[in-house]
């Protein structure tokens, strides 16, 4: 799956590619039912406009199994390491709407890309080019809990949208803060569940279940009427580890 996303990236740069890499839970212990094709690239230039258009109407026309991920970062925004990184494209299936309107990827800064290079550089998984710790440079691990803690708010913003995804990220990152370790989504709420309240686990325990398939992506009324309340406990959590 993963060398589908490849193959559509080198058609449309060439030898502007110097490497590719999975990250995400193909690197973590194995793909589950709800898990994307995560993708990093990096490549020799930021793309132009033209090569932009290309790649997202490739990634638009070409239906994979799974949702697709695809970031791409020029090497020279990346290394030397400084923070926050740039992101020069990042095409998600949650963005489709946007992008099937004529919206493109832009680059942006995007401290969350911290973390999928700790993510890349912890894999090694090698999709093309040389091993991905000669073209990133490790990331601090000061830099990688404020990039955590900067994509709190956004987070927050998409709860009610994307109730599943959002638990789970907030169950990662605050196992990572606590333990050192990014962890896939469901060993992450194993963790947080082992450290909740009884009172907030039914929650992330409904949303670890989803990801693995084992429940549909449907909240009860009541069930939901309590994600607002988990996810704040949470966040506390995860405030409290930072300051």
């Amino acid at each position: 799956m993963s060398e589908g996303v490849l193959h559509l990236v080198q058609g449309v740069l060439g030898d502007d590619l110097l490497g590719a890499y999975q990250h995400g839970s193909a690197t973590l212990g194995g793909m589950q039912p709800h898990s994307d094709i995560d993708v990093l690239a990096v490549t020799r230039r930021a793309l132009t406009d033209p090569q932009r258009r290309a790649l997202t109407a490739e990634l638009l026309r070409n239906r994979f199994d799974r949702p697709v991920e695809l970031i791409l970062a020029v090497e020279s925004d990346v290394k030397p390491w400084r923070y926050p990184p740039v992101c020069d494209f990042l095409y998600g299936e949650w963005l489709r709407a946007s992008f099937e309107r004529g919206e493109l990827p832009a680059r942006h800064p995007a401290p969350d890309l911290a973390v999928l290079i700790t993510m890349v550089l912890q894999g090694n998984a090698i999709l093309f080019g040389p091993p991905p710790h000669e073209l990133l440079d490790p990331v601090p691990s000061e830099d990688l809990r404020n990039a955590m803690v900067a994509g709190l708010p956004s987070l927050l913003a998409d709860l009610d949208d994307d109730t599943r995804n959002v638990l789970l990220t907030f169950a990662r990152i605050w196992a990572t803060l606590a333990t050192g370790q990014i962890l896939r989504k469901d060993k992450a709420a194993d963790w947080a569940l082992a450290e909740l309240p009884p009172g907030h686990r039914p929650v992330l325990e409904h949303a670890r279940a989803i990801y693995l398939g084992e429940a549909d992506e449907h909240w009860s009324e009541e069930l939901f009427s309590r994600v607002h309340q988990h996810a704040g406990y949470v966040v506390a959590q995860i405030e409290g580890l930072v300051s």
